[in-house]
C-alpha cells in the first residue's frame, strides 16, 4: 500500500490580476495537531498546514488567504502595483514549503494587505501567524515583537467593531497575547471582561479564559505581584 502524499494542489484565481494558478494544501486527514498552545498555535508531526495558508500569484505577486477579498478595487490594484507589483519577479510557491518559504509568503501577504488597506482582522491574523513561525524556531525576540504587532491589530478590531455576544475569541486572544508579552494587568482586564460579560455565551472561550487566568495568577505570584489587587482594579471595566 503506497504512502499517502501529504500535499495536494488546488486552483485559485488571483483577486488582483485574475490569473489562475495552483497552490498546495495539506490533506485534511493529515491535519491532526500533536499539541496546541493557548493562543491556538498548533504543532504537527508531518507537514504544517499553516505553512500553506498564503496563496501567492506567481504572475503578479499578490499574496492572500482564503479570508481575503475575492476582487480588488481599482484603487487597491493601483496601490498594490505601486508598492509591490512593479518590482515583482515571477516566482512559484506551489509544492513543499520550508519554514523560510512559509515566512516569506506570510511577510509578502502582510505587505500586500497593508498596501491595499485590508481589514484589521486580516492584518492581525497574518501578524499572529508570523509570530507562530518564529515560535517554531525558538526565536523569542521576534515572536514577542510580532505578538505585540498582532495584539495592536486585534485591539484595533475591538475598538472599530465593538464586541457582540459571539466574538468571545477576540477578547480571549487580546487577554492571552497580553499575558504572553508580560502585560499582566492588561491580561487581567481582558480575561475579566470576557468572563464577566453576561452577553457572551461562548462556554469554551469562557472556560479557556478561566484556565489562562489561573496560569496568569501563578505567573504574577512568581513576579511578586498581587493578582487579587489587580483584579479588584478591573471591576467596572
Amino acid at each position: 500500500m503506497s504512502e499517502l502524499v501529504p500535499l495536494y494542489s488546488i486552483k485559485v484565481k488571483c483577486c488582483n490580476c485574475d490569473h489562475e494558478f495552483e497552490t498546495s494544501r495539506v490533506r485534511p486527514s493529515l491535519k491532526k495537531a500533536t499539541r496546541r498552545d493557548a493562543d491556538f498555535c498548533s504543532y504537527y508531526k508531518e507537514e504544517n498546514p499553516d505553512y500553506y495558508v498564503v496563496r501567492v500569484c506567481p504572475k503578479c505577486g499578490f499574496a492572500s488567504t482564503e479570508n481575503s477579498a475575492d476582487k480588488l478595487s481599482d484603487i487597491q490594484r493601483s496601490a498594490f502595483k505601486k508598492r509591490i507589483g512593479d518590482r515583482w519577479q515571477v516566482k512559484n510557491f506551489d509544492g513543499h514549503r520550508s519554514w523560510e518559504t512559509a515566512l516569506e509568503t506570510y511577510k509578502l501577504a502582510l505587505l500586500c494587505a497593508q498596501s491595499i488597506s485590508d481589514k484589521d482582522r486580516i492584518l492581525a491574523s497574518l501578524l499572529h501567524h508570523i509570530a507562530w513561525l518564529y515560535r517554531y524556531k525558538g526565536d523569542t525576540e521576534q515572536e514577542l515583537r510580532f505578538l505585540q504587532f498582532s495584539l495592536d491589530a486585534y485591539i484595533n478590531v475591538y475598538e472599530r467593531d465593538g464586541i457582540g455576544g459571539n466574538d468571545a475569541r477576540l477578547l480571549y486572544l487580546i487577554g492571552e497575547l497580553n499575558r504572553r508579552i508580560g502585560k499582566f494587568s492588561e491580561a487581567v482586564r481582558w480575561f475579566s471582561r470576557l468572563i464577566n460579560d453576561q452577553r457572551i455565551m461562548d462556554a469554551a472561550m469562557i472556560r479557556a479564559a478561566r484556565e489562562q487566568w489561573s496560569v496568569l495568577r501563578e505567573e504574577m505570584k512568581d513576579a511578586k505581584m498581587d493578582p487579587d489587587e489587580l483584579l479588584a482594579g478591573t471591576e467596572g471595566t
